[in-house]
């Protein structure tokens, strides 16, 4: 609910403040007083366009100021909240215009944009006039009146629901067939690739053993040559090391038989000898099994050529080329596994697409059948507003393609003269016939989101009986939205709960507008005056006096 509007420095407007409560509010008073001056403040406010020409001549910089009392509202502070702006129970927008063009928006102490400022006032305001009667002439809101008043609202939201997840199905299967091309070629490449890892059989370790296998193959003759030398040397005749050295063995044995202490020398000596003799025996074996072997050199060769031409493609060692080779399967186990992907989504969209088919059409059965009750409803509630024998039609149009609001879209269309074809609303009607339409539907359509709604013009071309209806209909809307209403008819402004005057001042040789808070005799004086013009006569006050009792039974 607003609560407070501060104006500075707008039109003719110097300084004004407004503090608005629950119900019903009219502001009345002489034509040029500034009320529609009120009306474009409020709309800076919701995000409106921010001219220039709103300052007040001779000065820089106008500013509007509202407070919002948002405290039942948790889903509004939540939205604040992600806007990175401080969410309490009050709401704080303050908005400045400058001849400069340093225009600011600023929501509770805050900078902020004319987008996040239009989005949340969206919510908290509705401005029902001769150019602000956007609800009623955007063929998308048309259509969420018509579900409003037909209780669709939820399958509408089912239907949104499952409209998204079909889109968002056939994006992935559209991802897959702008990729299809390349992950065909993909799967080429890799599959040689595992093939011609695989056929290798790597081995981690296994270049190290062939490059040792490679040198023994390599050096046979020499390592052949040299050990059976060391061997004959070690081994082979009388003047070999070990026939001397057992010869020396056995005489410093025999000589330890005298001297004890050369007993340890003696068995070093013959340590020695027996483990000469163990080298001795294991060169001769070396040598025996010790064989050149050209192919398999070659073997060992060509192995590791293979070996070098995989790493060359595919890592620099063996274990990152066989990391490699798994890597790819993996991918490759992706890339096959596509075509179950593909089937399993297209059973997934055609699954979608039949709830979408079913609940679309639930959707368009009771749009079509609560759309003859809604212009029934409105054209009642029509009639009683001075527009008698006005036709308002929401005529329903199906779409080619669905959409997230369903299979069809409408459009209301209206003629305010019996016997003249309907036609679009934004295109015939008029500020004050939207303003008293969007009244009709107040009347017949569930409680709004919405909590304030200010209504301009709606006494435009009307008066007497019709004046007081329009009266008891704004105050039957105001006992579940707070209601701002600029009128110019007493039948009206009786019905309010609160109600201020809008008037001209003058100071200092400068023309103001001033707001003046009116009630008891006040109130009757101003009524009095919109019954019988600026001569009020006891007649006129006791016709005032009448028409407030009377609007409070």
């Amino acid at each position: 609910m607003l609560t407070d509007l501060s104006i500075t420095n707008i039109a003719i407007i110097d300084n004004l403040h407004l503090a608005l409560g629950p119900g019903l509010t009219v502001l009345t008073g002489e034509t040029g007083a500034g009320k529609s001056i009120i009306i474009d403040a409020v709309g800076l406010i919701m995000g409106g366009r921010a001219s220039v020409d709103l300052i007040r001549s001779g000065l820089e910089e106008a500013t509007v100021e509202a407070i919002f009392d948002i405290s039942g509202r948790p889903e509004l502070q939540q939205s604040l909240t992600e806007a990175g702006l401080e969410a309490g129970p009050e709401l704080l927008v303050k908005r400045s215009i400058s001849r400069s063009g340093k225009n600011r928006i600023f929501i509770n102490g805050s900078m902020s944009t004319v987008a996040v400022l239009t989005d949340i006032a969206s919510r908290l305001i509705n401005i029902y006039g001769q150019h602000d009667s956007q609800t009623l002439l955007r063929t998308d809101n048309q259509l969420a009146l018509l579900d409003s008043f037909a209780g669709t609202s939820a399958v509408r939201e089912e239907f949104a629901t499952i409209f998204k997840a079909q889109a968002g199905v056939c994006e992935r299967l559209a991802d897959l067939d702008n990729q299809e091309r390349e992950a065909v070629r993909r799967l080429d490449l890799l599959a040689f690739q595992s093939d011609e890892i695989a056929a290798a059989q790597l081995k981690s370790g296994e270049e190290q053993e062939l490059e040792e296998q490679r040198r023994i193959l390599a050096s046979a003759g020499k390592l052949s040559s040299v050990s059976g030398e060391a061997f004959e040397l070690l081994y082979g005749g009388d003047g070999a090391i070990l026939g001397q050295l057992r010869r020396i063995s056995a005489s410093i044995r025999e000589l330890a038989g005298i001297d004890h202490a050369l007993g340890g020398l003696a068995t070093s000596l013959e340590e020695t000898y027996l483990q000469l003799e163990d080298s001795a025996i294991s060169l001769r074996d070396y040598t025996t099994r010790l064989e050149a072997d050209p192919a398999a050199l070659q073997q060992a060769d060509d192995r590791l050529d293979q070996i070098s031409r995989l790493k060359r493609k595919y890592g620099s060692t063996v274990e990152e080329v066989l990391a490699f080779q798994q890597q790819i399967d993996t991918e490759l186990e992706e890339l096959r596994g596509r075509e179950h992907d593909r089937q399993r989504l297209e059973q997934e969209r055609d699954g979608l697409l039949e709830q979408l088919r079913k609940t679309g059409a639930e959707l368009t059965t009771r749009r079509s059948t609560q759309a003859a009750r809604l212009r029934l409803a409105l054209e009642t509630e029509a009639h009683q507003l001075a527009m008698k024998g006005a036709v308002v039609e929401p005529a329903l149009e199906a779409l080619p393609e669905p959409r997230a609001t369903g299979y069809e879209r409408v459009e209301f269309l209206f003629s305010p003269n019996l016997g003249e074809p309907p036609r679009p609303l934004a295109k015939i009607a008029s500020g004050g016939e939207l303003s008293r339409l969007m009244l009709a539907f107040k009347q017949v359509l569930p409680e709004g989101d919405v909590p304030t709604l200010v209504f301009d013009e709606v006494d435009t071309g009307i008066s007497g009986a019709t004046s007081e209806l329009v009266g008891r209909k704004l105050k039957n809307v105001a006992n579940r939205q707070q209601v701002l209403c600029i009128t110019h008819l007493p039948q009206v402004a009786a019905c309010a709960d609160h109600h201020l005057r809008v008037e001209k001042q003058v100071h200092a040789g400068r023309t103001t507008t001033g707001i003046t808070v009116l009630d008891g005799t006040e109130r009757t004086r101003e009524i009095a005056r919109m019954l019988a013009g600026e001569k009020i006569t006891d007649s006129a006050l006791a016709h005032a006096t009448e028409m407030l009792t009377a609007s409070q039974q």
